[in-house]
């Protein structure tokens, strides 16, 4: 499917994790579901009010498998904006809808290494264009965002995380919806492929 470097949203300073709360949103809070998986279908409220959708079960289910036990990924934060009059000018299609997710190496050290940081950003895309590669309707970019990683000690705070941004179009929400349900299945089998290369491979032996 197809991916692309996304410049994103620029942040003036480093965004903490765990984070407290949001400034767009004072309603917001961080939720650890690598501890509390059961809280993934309640509390993320830009993704409730489309719950009727096979596509926000998807999404559901990608979250409780990168925030499993044996996984070595995790995510931090996510955001959804519902089906929209579509704004791209390289997409044929009358709605679209877009979102995020952040992940993270789940041994915190490893993402204040730019190394390990640019390898998972590569490994992504490698393995999403390997994945169902006549579906066109979705699109997921990559970005690195500096992050303050509060448990680590002082002076090695200093890190990044990968923002998984998407894309899905359709000309009816029916339609739009199966687009998104595809990304996410997509994105699923990526961040699973992913982090069992990392969970069975040696740090030193990324490359």
């Amino acid at each position: 499917m197809k991916t692309c470097e996304y410049a994103g949203t620029p942040f003036s300073e480093p965004r903490s994790h765990p984070w407290i709360d949001s400034s767009l949103d004072v309603a917001a809070r961080y939720h650890d579901f690598s501890r509390s998986p059961e809280l993934i279908h309640s509390v993320l409220e830009d993704f409730t009010p489309f719950q009727r959708y096979a596509a926000i079960q998807d999404f559901y289910s990608l979250l409780e498998r990168i925030n499993h036990p044996r996984s070595a990924l995790e995510s931090s934060d996510c955001a959804f904006s519902g089906p929209q009059p579509n704004q791209s000018r390289q997409m044929r299609a009358t709605l679209e809808c877009s979102g995020r997710l952040m992940i993270l190496h789940r041994a915190l050290e490893q993402n204040t290494l730019e190394p390990r940081m640019a390898w998972l950003t590569l490994a992504l895309h490698r393995e999403l264009g390997q994945l169902d590669p006549k579906f066109a309707s979705g699109i997921i970019g990559t970005t690195l965002v500096p992050i303050r990683y509060l448990a680590l000690e002082r002076d090695a705070q200093l890190g990044q995380q990968l923002m998984l941004s998407f894309w899905a179009f359709g000309d009816t929400e029916a339609a739009l919806m199966l687009s998104l349900s595809r990304l996410f299945k997509n994105l699923s089998r990526a961040l699973r492929s992913v982090s069992a290369h990392l969970a069975t491979s040696a740090a030193d032996n990324i490359d």
